[in-house]
């Protein structure tokens, strides 16, 4: 037997079904959207250094509060004279 199958059968299992598909979709979307940040790494072969790529002015969390961003100047000059 299928489980559309089953739930059709037995109609009190409906809404558990739809409470575990959301909670499925809701975990799902947001591995992806964590994937997508820039602070995940999953290839270190083709960029040894991801941490360069970061926008500082870009919050890197799903909530940001009073975020001020202001380049530090020391490092701002190590970072010159090594490229």
């Amino acid at each position: 037997m299928g489980v559309f199958q089953t739930v059709m059968k037995k109609k009190e299992l409906i809404p558990l079904v739809l409470i575990m598909t959301f909670a499925a979709g809701g975990a799902s979307s947001f591995a992806l959207y964590s994937l997508r940040k820039t602070d995940v790494i999953l290839d270190r072969k083709r960029n040894p250094e991801p941490w360069e790529a970061v926008d500082p002015t870009e919050p890197q969390k799903l909530l940001t509060i009073n975020q001020q961003w202001k380049p530090i100047e020391e490092l701002q000059k190590v970072r010159r004279a090594t490229k």
